[in-house]
């Protein structure tokens, strides 16, 4: 592929709606994007994308309708071969598309893999098995995964095989999140959604531990997922704890993380996680478990500290010494925003990005008809204005 070529990239997401606007937008800058995501996904965040970004977001039907899931389907690759790609890039896990899109061979394939198989407990991500995903990953062209533990295990997974896996940082989200509202002094944040691996009861059981010493400790839990009933009969102080057990927009969200002094990622198990970065843009300290690649994200001592799993006490020693040093959690809150800013831009995540791209392309068996193709279409030049759907 020449180098004077602009790329074409197709963005499919059916998850991770603000990482897939926030990589389309920096992307655009350097090729021509699609993006086509559920509008329910791109709604909240659809300001954050650049006008040239050609738009195309769709009404996701419930998986166990498979007449509107394949009309669906077939609508997004109608728009994809109108759009004409150099390469499609698939975010999320979807059976449906995870089962269409290998089978499709017509264009060069690259897959993020944000988590390697189901959490425990997660139910919305055990809806799609674990071989339907596997079908995808085995048949793209490209792999891209955020931190080496996921990385070793889809090399295993793939019989050794890593020459096509490459390892980048969860693009940076958050930095918008602005909120007049003033930090707490002594407010323990956990973020996100509630489901069995993200160990909210060891943080539950680690409060009397916390109080004992903190006494004006308050730990806020926002987000939804399981039956919240068996975690509120765990609280022996439930006046120490404000729950949010929903949705929460992104305008609750800046509120939340600009309130907290510490975010805490209490996981029993883990790929990566979205909230890291989320606390580092805003400044605040991490205080996270050993699991998976959560130990990749955090520095221990510098951006936070990292605790064992499924242990109350390392968890409530490690909050307590933070709450206590209000010093302390402000440089290791800065360490964390810089640390962000420097390794997880949007702009330096699209660049690698790209170079995933026309590795991609480059090995494609198809590529050669999709060269003849671009050599007959006019280059656009990275001013000029493209088509655009919102």
């Amino acid at each position: 592929m020449s180098s004077k070529h602009r790329l074409r990239v197709a963005l499919i997401s059916t998850n991770f709606g603000e990482y897939c606007v926030r990589l389309a937008h920096a992307l655009s800058r350097y090729a021509d994007v699609l993006l086509a995501a559920p509008d329910r996904l791109v709604a909240p965040h659809v300001d954050k994308l650049d006008p040239a970004v050609r738009l195309f977001p769709f009404r996701s039907p419930r998986l166990r309708q498979p007449f509107r899931q394949l009309r669906t389907i077939r609508n997004v690759f109608r728009e994809i071969v109108a759009f004409a790609p150099d390469v499609v890039h698939y975010q999320g896990f979807h059976p449906w598309l995870d089962l269409a899109l290998p089978l499709w061979h017509r264009y060069p394939l690259v897959c993020t893999v944000h988590d390697f198989r189901p959490h425990p407990g997660d139910k919305l991500s055990q809806k799609t098995p674990f071989w339907v995903e596997m079908f995808v990953r085995r048949r793209a062209d490209q792999l891209i995964v955020h931190s080496e533990h996921i990385r070793t295990l889809m090399a295993h997974e793939l019989g050794g095989a890593s020459g096509n896996i490459s390892l980048m940082p969860h693009i940076q989200i958050g930095q918008e999140l602005v909120s007049p509202v003033r930090e707490e002094e002594h407010l323990i944040l956990f973020f996100g959604r509630i489901w069995e691996y993200k160990g909210l009861e060891y943080l539950i059981r680690a409060e009397p531990l916390i109080s004992a010493r903190v006494p004006d400790v308050r730990i806020m839990i926002a987000g939804q997922g399981e039956e919240f009933s068996r975690y509120s009969r765990l609280m022996v102080h439930p006046e120490r704890f404000i729950v949010h057990n929903e949705f929460i927009s992104e305008e609750r969200t800046a509120e939340y993380f600009r309130r907290a002094s510490i975010v805490v990622l209490p996981y029993i198990e883990a790929s990566q996680s979205g909230v890291i970065p989320l606390a580092y843009s805003a400044a605040k300290p991490v205080v996270a478990t050993t699991v998976g690649g959560l130990p990749e994200m955090v520095e221990h001592g510098r951006t936070g500290y990292l605790v064992a799993p499924r242990s109350e006490k390392h968890l409530a020693d490690a909050l307590v010494g933070l709450l206590l040093d209000g010093n302390l959690r402000r440089e290791m809150g800065a360490n964390g925003k810089r640390k962000v800013e420097r390794e997880c831009s949007p702009e330096d995540i699209a660049l690698k990005t790209l170079e995933v791209y026309r590795r991609a392309a480059g090995s494609s068996p198809t590529r050669s008809g999709r060269e003849q193709d671009s050599a007959s279409r006019p280059l656009r030049p990275d001013n000029a204005p493209a088509e655009t759907r919102q």
